[in-house]
């Protein structure tokens, strides 16, 4: 075999290496979120969010409003930097996240943040969700993760459906195991930021299970099915092209042909996520986390997880 089949052909070759290094990711995901359990925000829990802007230049820094907040025993409970309009006219403000308040509570925070009146303040937003409401959130959230899946399920087993036709009888792989292989690389792309964010949620009480999270896990979803299709789309390719060749050459030769492309692509979205995430503002920072974990793990499943799964597939046929 020629040194450069071997390159290429490693992955193929060593699969269960990466099938066990996956395996362990996802089995400490799964056991984090059990023992841990998930920190849900206030959309998915109930609770009370407070959005106010300083009308001053100076205001508290976070620190300081933290430590005056927790003093009204407010329970858990997160303060986060925001901004408020453009360049000359943008305006500094705050917004507080915590339990159902009362209106005796909201009025002490109000005086809280304001220093009691020393610090100008104006309320752009309070709203309250009741526990029922978050708990129906919670479901409608978990229905749209599996509706997506579904879908993506459908989509693949029907964009693949011709698929057997241009192999030889040998390299004979069923559509409905491309989706299957698939579905098992976006498994482990959204187990894993979840496990993250459990851990973290653990020890810090910034990172949330909430709306922003569920989009990122979808934006998850699609980067990743994308990211696996390509290079399905060119063992198709390769299959109807090379007769002779064995599945497991196939396979690693599309690899080969698409593995520059899927890190290229991967790495300049992580460059602009990371950047989000060092010097955005608050409110993306999450965002931009769940989605820099989602895009390595995406980009690890569909060169080492999904491609290897239809080789052995194809040998348990």
């Amino acid at each position: 075999m020629s040194r450069l089949k071997i390159n290429y052909m490693f992955v193929i070759n060593h699969k269960k290496i990466f099938f066990i290094f996956s395996g362990l990711l996802v089995a400490s995901s799964i056991f984090i979120i059990s023992v841990f359990g998930l920190n849900f925000g206030i959309d998915f829990k109930g609770g009370s969010i407070l959005e106010v802007a300083y009308s001053d230049v100076e205001h508290p820094s976070i620190e300081e409003l933290k430590t005056n907040l927790q003093v009204l025993n407010l329970g858990n409970f997160t303060v986060q930097e925001t901004a408020f309009g453009e360049d000359q006219d943008k305006v500094e403000g705050v917004i507080l996240r915590t339990r159902d308040l009362t209106e005796v509570e909201r009025e002490l925070i109000i005086s809280t943040i304001s220093q009691e009146g020393q610090y100008q303040i104006e309320e752009k937003r309070y709203n309250s969700i009741g526990p029922v409401i978050g708990k129906e959130l919670r479901g409608k959230a978990i229905w749209a993760i599996l509706i997506v899946v579904l879908a993506i399920i459908l989509f693949v087993a029907f964009a693949f459906r011709k698929v057997a036709e241009v192999a030889n009888s040998n390299n004979k792989v069923s559509s409905w195991k491309y989706g299957f292989a698939a579905i098992v690389a976006l498994v482990h792309d959204i187990l894993i930021p979840t496990g993250i964010f459990a851990l973290l949620g653990h020890y810090f009480i910034n990172y949330q299970i909430d709306t922003v999270f569920v989009m990122a896990l979808l934006a998850i979803l699609g980067f990743s099915v994308n990211d696996t299709i390509v290079v399905f789309d060119r063992i198709r390719e390769n299959l109807g092209l090379s007769k002779k060749e064995d599945f497991d050459e196939i396979v690693g030769k599309s690899l080969k042909q698409t593995i520059a492309r899927s890190i290229n692509t991967s790495l300049t979205t992580l460059i602009v996520l990371l950047t989000l995430y060092f010097w955005g503002g608050e409110a993306t920072k999450q965002f931009a986390l769940v989605l820099s974990i989602g895009v390595i793990f995406g980009t690890y499943s569909s060169i080492f997880l999904a491609s290897p799964l239809l080789t052995l597939f194809q040998k348990r046929k």
